[in-house]
């Protein structure tokens, strides 16, 4: 699933290249991926006339900032248009986005279509059909009707993310420290990827009861976790299976894991091999020698 550094790598490409994309014919091509309205003819509706201001990204959360456009021939300051409301999208597990200059016949996997008057074309493709969109009335908000993304924790780069939020969240917590930074309500954005790697640039083992952390291991987790996100989004994201950016690359920072993915490899560290276990369903890499 795309973590924080792929979701971002994305929203860095759509803001980039939809410059005054204003959507003029919607096609749905699954109505499941459409998680609200409950009427796709409501979605439909909603986004034509929409240009699609600017991109934000909560956790993994996609979230584009909608101007309502009834004349092509607008030429105020586009801040001045009228709010359309937001469409919100959760690529989930193989969700991705094409942006297609002149747009040509669709693949099988194609679940949303949006268009501009010149045929140029994003496009929503998802191999397993888990991802989501979402348009959200101007008069609603995204973080009330889409619960996941009301009830995320605070992002890794903000202020309110420290070692005294961490030792806080944690200190009755017997749940193990892999366990709590999968948790999106504690921390927005990290997955499986990024905790392995975090606790393992921190020498924290991944089973620890989160309560037994002490206060010096947690400032380093946390320069640990914002350290190695950055690093990941310099370079693209990870690519182990079908994520890839607006320009269809690859993220390249699977090249530079330490424990993910690395099983029975040497640890860059220790020389030890690295060693893989379920941890809440979800497999856990690490370094048995380097991690304690």
């Amino acid at each position: 699933m795309p973590e924080l550094p792929e979701v971002e790598t994305v929203r860095r490409g759509l803001e980039q290249k939809l410059n005054k994309f204003i959507i003029k014919k919607v096609e749905v091509c699954r109505d499941s991926t459409v998680a609200f309205p409950s009427s796709k003819e409501e979605f439909i509706k909603g986004l034509l006339n929409s240009l699609i201001y600017k991109w934000d990204r909560r956790g993994k959360y996609l979230i584009a900032k909608l101007k309502e456009v009834q004349n092509d021939n607008t030429q105020f300051p586009l801040e001045n248009l009228q709010n359309n409301g937001f469409l919100v999208v959760h690529l989930r597990m193989t969700g991705y986005f094409e942006f297609i200059e002149n747009s040509s016949s669709a693949c099988k996997h194609t679940r949303i279509r949006l268009f501009d008057k010149n045929n140029n074309e994003l496009r929503y493709v998802d191999v397993r059909s888990f991802g989501q969109m979402w348009w959200i009335n101007k008069d609603l908000s995204p973080y009330k009707i889409i619960k996941g993304l009301g009830s995320l924790g605070p992002e890794p780069f903000s202020k309110d993310f420290d070692a005294n939020y961490l030792k806080e969240v944690i200190s009755k917590r017997t749940r193990s420290i892999k366990a709590i930074l999968l948790d999106q309500t504690i921390v927005a954005g990290i997955g499986n990827i990024y905790a392995d790697e975090s606790l393992y640039s921190a020498g924290i083992s991944p089973f620890r009861e989160a309560r037994t952390i002490k206060k010096n291991e947690l400032i380093k987790l946390k320069e640990a976790i914002v350290t190695i996100l950055k690093k990941s989004i310099g370079s693209g994201g990870t690519t182990f299976s079908d994520f890839r950016d607006l320009e269809g690359e690859n993220g390249n920072f699977g090249l530079q894991t330490n424990v993910y993915r690395r099983t029975g490899k040497e640890c860059r560290k220790c020389g030890n091999l690295i060693e893989r276990q379920k941890v809440t369903g979800r497999s856990t890499h690490w370094c048995p020698k380097c991690q304690k």
